[in-house]
């Protein structure tokens, strides 16, 4: 099994295999160093960054919940400056791909960030976080198409790396938001973020959290990230990378037949650091037992029967039952 078989190609992002890692689950690289090899990922996603400087939201700011967990971190960061002088250097020179993600308040604070971060070549690309729902407007941007066709051109025009917009699940019919950054010249979207949820002592009668509602993650929220990848495989073409619950070489598997291109290991990654890099060498050998020459003929093979049925005749289906 060569490593060339493993490489997979998302627009003009070409990686050496489909194991990413999730921003905001890895830190800025140089925590995981001890555990992970990084020249057995595909790519780094780090830490969101922000034009400014946030705090974040108030503490607690985590909990563990049934098959995941809440977060509610809010961007915490140092801002776009500090990441440029303290961390790009490092990340640099990383034998990986390494995809900054960045988050802004307007358009024009995404164009100013990738102006900034233009000059970076060795930069994989940029994925950008128009989908997260711990803060103010956080998702304004990922549930408005023309508002994700702008921000995504605005994206373009600043800077000649790689695009891949990291969508909300949060939403009624996604397909729209992934057609309208597919218009605005992504490379790729990355299915899915968070979905909102909250956590309640009864006994005290309170959120538990902080910021009250926070980003539910982990094997909890697999099903539903692989239904989305399905429906956006099925309805635009755009290279999609799959995110949620991913915490076995099964998972990986399963987001792949089903049409990502890619896989970001998000939760799965604090109770098993290493777990990434793990799921390369798993991922070597199924490909042999499996007899898969090329991970690329692989990937969107899902066999689908009978055609789905519409909502309609699921209501009424529903309904005589």
């Amino acid at each position: 099994m060569t490593d060339t078989s493993l490489n997979v190609t998302l627009g003009r992002l070409r990686l050496r295999n489909p194991i990413l890692t999730a921003s905001g689950t890895f830190g800025y690289a140089r925590e995981m160093a001890p555990f992970v090899d990084f020249k057995e990922l595909g790519g780094i996603i780090p830490k969101t960054v922000t034009r400014e400087a946030r705090i974040g939201n108030p503490p607690p700011r985590t909990i563990e919940t049934a098959s995941g967990m809440l977060n509610s971190i809010g961007l915490d960061n140092d801002g776009l400056d500090v990441f440029i002088q303290k961390h790009i250097p490092y990340l640099q020179e990383l034998d990986t791909a390494v995809i900054a993600n960045i988050a802004g308040r307007s358009v024009e604070d995404y164009q100013t960030m990738a102006a900034k971060l233009a000059p970076f070549e060795k930069l994989a690309g940029l994925e950008l976080n128009i989908s997260c729902p711990n803060v103010s407007g956080g998702v304004d941007y990922g549930t408005n198409p023309e508002s994700t066709e702008e921000v995504v051109r605005a994206v373009r025009n600043a800077c000649d790396h790689p695009i891949i917009a990291k969508l909300t699940p949060n939403i009624t019919n996604i397909v729209p938001i992934a057609d309208a950054a597919k218009r605005g010249g992504a490379d790729a979207v990355s299915l899915i973020n968070t979905l909102q949820g909250m956590a309640i002592n009864w006994r005290t009668r309170k959120p538990i959290l902080g910021n009250i509602m926070g980003g539910l993650s982990g094997p909890a929220i697999k099903p539903v990230a692989l239904r989305i990848v399905h429906q956006v495989k099925r309805a635009v073409d755009i290279p999609i990378i799959g995110v949620g619950g991913i915490s076995s070489i099964d998972d990986v598997m399963e987001f792949l037949v089903t049409g990502a291109s890619a896989v970001q290991v998000g939760t799965a990654t604090f109770f098993n650091p290493s777990v990434s890099g793990t799921l390369t060498q798993q991922l070597r050998s199924v490909m042999q037992e499996q007899g898969i020459e090329r991970l690329e003929d692989f990937i969107g093979t899902l066999r689908i029967d009978q055609q789905p049925r519409s909502p309609v005749m699921e209501s009424t289906n529903i309904a005589k039952n």
